[in-house]
């Protein structure tokens, strides 16, 4: 007995077979599918950045969808240090760095003996990752030095400038070459870095940099410490887009970099909010082109936070209704919990509510690694 087929079906039948047989319009567009384990990690650190500064910096963007919202996946870390409540940079990138809390002002030393740590920065150097820092400070800040340096106080700033001989970090970009080349002992550290192959430069220019991969370099954007956003400072987000770009050429296995906002801190101590905006949102345009480098890579896991907040800030209500008015009750750091934001392959690992030290494993959690 034949099936009867109703006449009203046939247009609904006729349009699902179209449907089937027509491409959508961005097919051809989508990023590549994520990897189910990363191969790069990008960690962002906005120094003293927390809730309320990721708050301004949304408002104060205004027309359009947040670098904020574009992440599926958020938490928040305690970022209390060893035996203090209040952290410093120092034993908060130290807690990222190697995965134990220690004393404010130790750089890469932990409990009790206060021995170094091997930080995932120079453990996956040793087993072949590329590696790279970008920061708006000093190479010898207590956020950068915390990855490679290893030494008693973050004032040491020629002792850390030392260290960086010890680990072959591919890339270096951000302030202070004066902690190389202009020393109380004489030494120029700089040569010894020509000796052992490394390109160096020195300005904001990215173009007579080895872009190919073919030599490790270091880029001095300043003798000390580089000029703030609102005073024209504008290297970080091509810097970390290029820093993205270049480690991906220098290792087969994979990347590590670690991209820090530096003066957000400093704008913070300050209590100075035009200072805050300027740093913010040049961080915001430094996570967006990190994201989009990620997107297209689909094998890095992106993460954004802060070590710590600072300045006590509120966002108080304005004379307009639709603005607000940055307050702050310190001109220290907090002990409020500080968000964390992941895309990429794993993220999902860094939900909840965590220690800051749970960053580092979590990170060898995403890559299916353990430190030697």
């Amino acid at each position: 007995m034949r099936r009867r087929i109703c006449f009203f079906r046939l247009p609904l039948l006729l349009i699902g077979a179209l449907a089937c047989t027509q491409p959508t319009p961005s097919t051809s567009n989508r990023p590549p599918l994520l990897a189910e384990r990363p191969k790069n990690i990008v960690l962002l650190i906005g120094d003293g950045m927390a809730v309320a500064q990721v708050s301004a910096a949304l408002y104060w963007r205004g027309v359009g969808r947040s670098v904020w919202e574009r992440f599926p996946v958020v938490g928040f870390h305690k970022s209390h240090s060893y035996d203090e409540r209040v952290t410093d940079s120092a034993a908060g990138a130290t807690a990222f760095a190697c995965g134990q809390k220690t004393k404010n002002g130790a750089i890469g030393l932990v409990p009790p003996d206060y021995t170094p740590c091997r930080s995932i920065l120079e453990e996956l150097d040793a087993q072949g990752w590329a590696t790279g820092i970008v920061v708006t400070c000093s190479a010898t800040h207590a956020t950068p030095a915390a990855f490679i340096a290893h030494q008693d106080l973050r004032a040491f700033t020629e002792y850390i400038a030392e260290d960086y001989l010890k680990t072959a970090i591919d890339c270096f970009i951000g302030g202070g070459r004066g902690y190389f080349a202009d020393r109380p002992d004489r030494r120029d550290l700089l040569d010894s870095l020509r000796r052992r192959g490394y390109v160096i430069r020195q300005g904001a220019g990215l173009r007579h940099l080895p872009s190919d991969g073919s030599a490790p370099f270091y880029l001095f954007t300043a003798e000390r410490e580089p000029p703030a956003a609102n005073e024209g400072r504008r290297y970080l987000p091509p810097a970390a887009a290029y820093a993205c770009t270049y480690l991906k050429k220098r290792s087969e296995k994979g990347f590590f970099l670690m991209v820090e906002g530096s003066q957000i801190d400093w704008a913070l101590h300050a209590n100075d909010a035009d200072w805050l905006k300027a740093e913010m949102l040049d961080f915001e345009a430094t996570v967006a082109e990190v994201l989009r480098f990620a997107q297209q890579d689909g094998e890095t896991l992106v993460i954004v936070t802060g070590d710590h907040e600072c300045g006590g800030m509120g966002l108080n209500p304005a004379k307009s209704p639709r603005q607000f008015e940055p307050a702050f009750t310190s001109r220290l750091h907090s002990a409020v919990m500080v968000p964390v934001f992941a895309y990429g392959p794993q993220a999902h690992l860094f939900s909840g509510v965590y220690e800051n030290t749970d960053l580092y494993f979590k990170m060898w959690q995403a890559l299916d690694r353990q430190p030697n």
